[in-house]
């Protein structure tokens, strides 16, 4: 597999790189709004990376979700292309090279990426988790390692280690993922897959057989209040990690918990009818959240500016 070479000019290169960073940014905007959103309260020069980030786990995960005809070997090849720019510096390909760029830029261990890529190929194989430590390990890889990934790039307050962070990141990540499993169990079951945990669903008498027909009951409803307990408590865990952040990323994440969170309060309000219909966050509350959040925002922007010299591109490249 032979790596291409960057543009022989700065200029170019730059150019190259601002496209991939903006082919990024459209597809957060496409397939996650309230990510995207939320982002928008980030400092621009942080901003694309997640943007990089997200694009990088959405392409991988949909040649899981989404194949085609040979979809192990089109995410073993995604996947041994990612790793191999990774160490040249340079793809042709803009989610790669964004991702490439971040992953360079912020010393993010490459590692972090490897995992999550052994989730997604697990996702080709594995039908059903038996018990919740079981989809903890899943997690690992699918969810806790993108909180860490997101780390280096929201920065940490001064003089607070990222290994101090790092717990709390990995708990929203994996309560992020845990909102995902609950709002598409039907989507999920109709790919095959099921991510409640079974012994959770033969406690409540729910099988997996019924998930599949979309049967609806006090039995299911049950269940589900009890994942989304499960959840809440990841989000519990999660929430000293906000003010170790730096205090200009602090209100992305509030606003990201907030609109996350607010799947979960849909779902309640659905009286957990999730196996046929997919819930979401109404438009205008996802606003009225990144409008509660968008002054302070701006104040910790304006405090940050201050305080340090204006970045040449947004894209620090």
């Amino acid at each position: 597999m032979s790596t291409p070479l960057p543009p022989a000019s700065r200029a170019e290169q730059q150019a190259a790189l601002d496209a991939a960073y903006r082919h990024c940014a459209s597809i957060a905007a496409a397939h996650g709004k309230s990510y995207h959103l939320a982002t928008r309260l980030l400092t621009p020069d942080r901003r694309p990376a997640v943007h990089a980030l997200y694009a990088a786990a959405r392409t991988a995960d949909d040649l899981v979700d989404l194949p085609g005809a040979d979809p192990e070997g089109d995410l073993l090849a995604w996947s041994a292309a990612a790793l191999q720019e990774i160490r040249a510096g340079w793809s042709a390909d803009p989610v790669r090279l964004a991702l490439v760029h971040t992953i360079r830029r912020y010393d993010i261990p490459v590692q972090h990426l490897v995992d999550f890529l052994a989730a997604m190929t697990s996702d080709l194989e594995v039908t059903g988790y038996p018990d919740l430590a079981a989809l903890d390990r899943y997690m690992w890889g699918s969810a806790a390692v993108i909180g860490l990934q997101v780390l280096p790039v929201l920065g940490t307050a001064p003089g607070v280690p990222r290994e101090e962070a790092a717990p709390h990141a990995i708990a929203l990540g994996e309560a992020f993922q845990l909102t995902n499993f609950c709002r598409d169990v039907g989507e999920d079951v109709d790919r095959g897959r099921v991510y409640l945990p079974e012994d959770l669903m033969a406690a409540h008498g729910v099988t997996r057989e019924q998930l599949a027909a979309k049967h609806y009951d006090a039995r299911f409803r049950e269940l589900m209040r009890a994942m989304v307990a499960v959840t809440r408590r990841r989000y519990d865990d999660a929430a000293p990690g906000t003010p170790l952040l730096a205090a200009e990323s602090r209100d992305c994440v509030r606003a990201a918990t907030d609109l996350y969170g607010g799947i979960l309060t849909e779902i309640e309000r659905a009286d957990y009818r999730v196996l046929d219909r997919r819930v979401r966050v109404p438009r205008p509350r996802r606003l009225a959240v990144f409008a509660r959040r968008l002054t302070a925002a701006q104040l910790a922007r304006v405090r940050v500016t201050r305080a340090k010299p204006k970045s040449r591109s947004s894209t620090g490249a």
